[in-house]
């Protein structure tokens, strides 16, 4: 959904299981363009998406900023039919409320992505599915109870990941990944670049790095596009004190 958005009904796309696979389908050149859930509003930060990032060569293209109206639906449109419930991992902590109020006794499964439960869901007479209602539409579903997510705001940040990042437009953000050196300050210290060259920082998350214990990756959004001196100059003197640093990707803020 969030994929139509941004490339419209015009684009062929391709379904699969994982964001591993999504990955791995733009990296080989199966596909132009990989669209991957980031963050969400209510739930947090899609450490798996930032987990890939780490050994990917892929350059973050877009952004994509999409209000999540979440919804039960089946093939009857009845409630009582459902005996399991199909939807990514990450939504019913977004329908908590409702869930446990008229569905507390069914079991939840994982899919890879809210239209996959759907799908799934297609298939099986005794299976529901959390989704939007264009994945109803798609698999011919019922929609049982309509917009069942607790916060009514509740947002989806997704990226478009592909070979290449695109030129400036005035109105951008740069995505990097790094690691620090293991000693007191140091992470205050690394920002410093940024806070001394008046660039805007918008979000910081940390991972560990998998390579030993309390190792970490941090994951930063700041404004401006690398093409900018004073956005060059501020990785760069970050770059010089960390122990590796990546450039994720320069791209047009999402409105």
């Amino acid at each position: 959904m969030a994929g139509m958005q941004q490339f419209g009904l015009a684009a062929q796309y391709v379904p699969v299981e994982t964001i591993r696979d999504i990955f791995s389908e733009v990296d080989r050149g199966r596909a132009d363009y990989g669209v991957v859930p980031i963050e969400n509003s209510t739930e947090g930060v899609v450490n798996y998406t930032l987990d890939m990032f780490i050994d990917s060569d892929l350059q973050v293209y877009a952004e994509i900023m999409l209000e999540v109206s979440q919804n039960l639906m089946n093939r009857s449109g009845k409630l009582e039919d459902i005996r399991k419930i199909y939807t990514h991992p990450q939504v019913p902590g977004q329908c908590r409320q409702w869930l446990e109020k008229n569905a507390s006794g069914i079991p939840i499964f994982d899919a890879p992505s809210t239209a996959r439960a759907a799908e799934m869901a297609k298939d099986d007479p005794e299976a529901g599915a959390i989704a939007s209602e264009m994945a109803a539409m798609l698999y011919g579903l019922q929609i049982v109870a309509r917009k069942i997510e607790d916060n009514p705001h509740n947002v989806t940040r997704f990226l478009v990941v592909a070979k290449r990042s695109p030129g400036r437009t005035g109105k951008d953000k740069t995505s990097i990944m790094f690691s620090i050196k293991d000693r007191v300050g140091a992470l205050h210290a690394m920002l410093q670049p940024f806070v001394d060259a008046g660039i805007n920082l918008n979000r910081l998350d940390a991972r560990p790095s998998g390579r030993k214990v309390w190792d970490y990756v941090f994951f930063l959004d700041l404004e401006g596009h690398i093409e900018e001196e004073k956005v060059a100059k501020a990785i760069g003197e970050l770059r010089a004190e960390c122990l590796f640093l990546k450039v994720l990707g320069s791209y047009s803020k999402s409105h």
